[in-house]
């Protein structure tokens, strides 16, 4: 019943921030997250309604759309990183190079796992590559609010919101997975299901209406300007791809 509940609230936020993007235009502005949405709202949810769990079809499209938003959910951490840092070229083009270099390597990590078995599709091996993808996203999503606190860079309420909201839900399902793989329908199934809701509900408040970002303060230290932040980035980077490699290596 709980369950239910939480699925079907879910579904009529998704719908609610769907519409508001659309009549708000922010759906423009932040193209990765609302696909996101959508992608979820019509083909994970939506869809779902028309497959039962006893179809034989039902496991490989359960997978086969995790997989799709597991993509999606990586373009929204690459847009969060794209409009948070669009004062900062260098340092986002590093950010998104760094990033695209640990999703290969996990994503080619979990498709090793889940290929040796010809039908991975019907069993649980599968959560291996979602738990690598989601711990990444987590590291990055952590990365970046580190990245904001530690050089003062301001962002508006709506890229706040997509940060908040998502970063929560993939925490808590990156630990889920990481921790409590098979977690049935205990107090961990509950926390995992109710948190994307709880995401929903973020996003709408911080994205009903469209907020201009404020402007960049100037460095407060005399030459240190962008270019040695970009230089400091750069290194923290570099440091955090090295832990990010060893957690996905096996």
């Amino acid at each position: 019943m709980l369950s239910q509940l939480i699925w079907w609230s879910s579904i009529a936020l998704e719908a609610l921030l769907l519409i508001r993007g659309l009549q708000t235009r922010l759906a423009f502005r932040y193209p990765f997250f609302f696909s996101y949405v959508a992608f979820v709202f019509f083909f994970e949810d939506l869809l779902s309604l028309f497959i039962a769990e006893s179809s034989p079809l039902y496991r490989f499209t359960f997978w086969s759309t995790e997989f799709a938003g597991i993509l999606f959910g990586f373009g929204v951490v690459l847009e969060i990183y794209r409009i948070g840092l669009a004062r900062f070229p260098g340092t986002a083009r590093m950010a998104r190079t760094a990033l695209a270099l640990i999703f290969v390597l996990a994503a080619a990590k979990g498709l090793v796992a889940v290929t040796n078995n010809p039908g991975w599709w019907a069993k649980t091996d599968a959560l291996q590559l979602e738990r690598a993808i989601r711990i990444v996203q987590a590291f990055a999503i952590l990365g970046f609010a580190l990245v904001l606190l530690i050089y003062s860079i301001p962002f508006g309420k709506n890229l706040r919101g997509i940060l908040q909201g998502y970063g929560l839900y993939v925490s808590v399902l990156a630990l889920t997975l990481t921790f409590v793989p098979n977690a049935g329908h205990g107090f961990w199934f509950y926390t995992l299901s109710a948190s994307y809701p709880v995401a929903l509900v973020t996003w709408l408040v911080h994205l009903w209406s469209y907020q201009e970002s404020p402007a960049a303060n100037p460095p407060t230290k005399p030459g240190r300007g962008y270019k040695w932040e970009a230089e400091a980035t750069r290194r923290r980077l570099q440091t955090a791809r090295g832990e990010l490699v060893r957690v996905v290596r096996p």
